[in-house]
């Protein structure tokens, strides 16, 4: 794994799930991120060695908070970029759901490790008024280290979603959207669809059997 790797691991584990967004319209995006930072200090209060046990129900916890307040189908789309519009259907909602449950298994760990404290947000600098913003934040590593971590947002019906983390200027989406696409034209779409459903099974499954020996414990 390279020093950046390492590096954007540590600071995906420093901010757990910020990136997700309150649902109320009425909220800024600053307020939505703050009301989020707040929901999520409180879910974990108390619940971190019991969740870090239990993969289940750590994944239960994500999707409570995750699935209402992340643009799964607008991240999708940006991932796949060129190869969004002539897959069908079937293809999309597959993608969607892999490509979330992937999201998810990668937080996971973070999540346990999020820290209110190491997060300070920004003054908010954008234009509110427009379909999409971003909200600035600056979190502070282990090591005194400060980096610059920001939430691309889209405005919905229901309020401000999350779509996307750029850390230190590196847009996840559109990293995953680089990588995905050589594995696209090296073997397909429905190639790269069935091994993250791959990955999704095994990690089910390891959360299952760490569940099982947790109770038999």
């Amino acid at each position: 794994m390279t020093s950046r790797a390492v590096k954007t691991t540590t600071i995906l584990a420093a901010v757990g799930l910020l990136f997700v967004a309150a649902t109320s319209a009425a909220q800024s995006p600053n307020e939505m991120v703050e009301a989020t930072a707040k929901l999520i200090d409180e879910q974990l209060n108390g619940r971190k060695d019991e969740l870090s046990n239990d993969r289940n129900a750590l994944y239960e916890l994500i999707d409570e908070i995750l699935i209402p307040r992340f643009d799964r189908k607008y991240a999708a789309q940006i991932v796949l970029g060129k190869h969004w519009r002539p897959a069908t259907g079937e293809q999309r909602e597959a993608f969607i759901d892999a490509f979330y449950k992937s999201l998810r298994r990668k937080y996971a760990d973070g999540l346990l490790e999020f820290n209110l404290d190491r997060i300070e947000i920004l003054p908010f600098r954008g234009d509110a008024s427009k379909k999409r913003t971003s909200v600035k934040t600056v979190v502070t590593l282990n090591d005194g280290t400060e980096v610059p971590v920001n939430y691309g947002l889209v405005r919905r019906e229901q309020g401000w979603l999350m779509f996307d983390v750029v850390i230190e200027g590196i847009s996840y989406v559109r990293n995953f959207r680089a990588e995905l696409n050589s594995e696209i034209r090296n073997s397909s779409l429905d190639a790269v669809i069935e091994r993250l459903q791959g990955e999704s099974a095994e990690s089910q499954t390891v959360a299952e059997e760490t569940a099982t020996e947790s109770d038999d414990g």
